[in-house]
């Protein structure tokens, strides 16, 4: 309602100087009738083409504005210098013909410094005081996610728990990977990209989160079409982290010097921990790699290997931890056979 309010008295307005100007402007009779609906026109294309454009980039205004107040500067400061020059020797005869050089090379220092910060206005932000103070405010590093860390879902389980206090960064080309991965023919892969769309919906609808689509265009990224390198590069240029639980990307990003988040070390951080010694009970579902093992799961997902417990698959086993083998992929916990007990399911024993 406001925007709309604002567009009313700006049409208003330009009525009102349209008529003005219509009134006060000499020539034949039929010139105030041309005036008053160019002038008219004019503003309502302005405010046509405000409202196709709902979504502008903070980058793109400034860069606009800083560029035009540069160049009537810079030309206010060049007519200052040269105009003593002029009144020398042309004095006043070719005033009409000195103006229109002026204008002509005000409108060119306007063209050269909008042209010159646009092409330059993902680094123009930095010196934007107030985007820069609202990082600080964040008082951390933002975290650029990437396509399988949001098809996983956790991630908005963690932020929703307020463990997270920087912005989230979904870049442009991760969303478009995910829709097409959504569009897929296959089922798996239109169910888990949709999966991610949902995610990124909730996360977005969170009043805790703070989530952002990056569109930018960095010159480090033309030519490169690996998602992976993508988006290290991007979190290089966001002085940010990645968060992911692919062990690829994970590898790819800790050897360029980018700090990752793998949200697999993460829930394995909050694991209970399982010392050598300790008791648990576990229900066999399937044999080892090795000769004689068992394996089954805590309700948590951690593997667990029982030797010689191959021939108790089906059964309810109490184990005495030997071992525990922490990696990315997970937790595994080596035990020892004590004896098959009663009941159903895997649950944490007594010590």
């Amino acid at each position: 309602m406001l925007l709309v309010a604002i567009r009313a008295v700006f049409i208003l307005v330009a009525g009102g100087l349209a008529a003005r100007l219509a009134t006060i402007t000499g020539g034949p009779p039929w010139a105030p009738a041309v005036i008053f609906p160019i002038v008219m026109g004019l503003a309502a294309l302005v405010v046509v083409i405000d409202v196709l454009t709902p979504r502008k980039r903070i980058q793109t205004i400034s860069a606009v504005y800083f560029g035009l107040i540069v160049g009537l500067i810079l030309s206010f400061f060049l007519q200052l210098a040269l105009q003593p020059t002029v009144d020398m020797f042309g004095g006043g005869t070719a005033t009409g013909v000195v103006q229109a050089i002026f204008a002509l090379v005000t409108v060119g220092i306007c063209y050269y410094t909008v042209s010159t910060l646009l092409q330059t206005k993902d680094d123009f932000r930095f010196i934007i005081p107030y985007m820069e103070f609202s990082k600080e405010v964040k008082g951390a590093k933002p975290l650029v996610l990437d396509t399988s860390v949001i098809i996983d879902g956790r991630v908005a389980d963690v932020a929703e728990a307020r463990v997270l206090d920087q912005p989230l960064v979904v870049p442009q080309f991760v969303l478009q990977e995910l829709q097409g991965i959504a569009d897929s023919s296959d089922k798996l892969r239109r169910n888990r990209g949709r999966r991610g769309l949902d995610i990124l919906n909730r996360l977005q609808k969170s009043p805790d989160v703070e989530i952002r689509i990056f569109d930018s265009e960095l010159p480090e990224l033309a030519g490169i079409r690996e998602v992976d390198q993508r988006l290290v590069i991007l979190a290089k240029h966001l002085d940010g982290k990645v968060v992911t639980n692919d062990y690829n990307l994970n590898k790819i990003a800790r050897l360029q010097g980018v700090e990752v988040i793998n949200l697999n070390d993460l829930a394995n951080a909050l694991k209970p921990v399982v010392l050598p010694g300790e008791a648990l009970q576990v229900k066999l579902i399937k044999r080892g790699e090795e000769p004689g093992q068992g394996v089954g799961y805590l309700d948590d997902g951690t593997m667990v290997v029982a030797e010689q417990g191959a021939g108790h698959l089906g059964d309810i086993v109490r184990i005495t931890v030997t071992s525990v083998l922490q990696t990315s992929a997970g937790r595994m916990i080596f035990g020892r056979m004590e004896g098959v007990t009663s009941g159903h399911g895997a649950h944490r024993g007594g010590h």
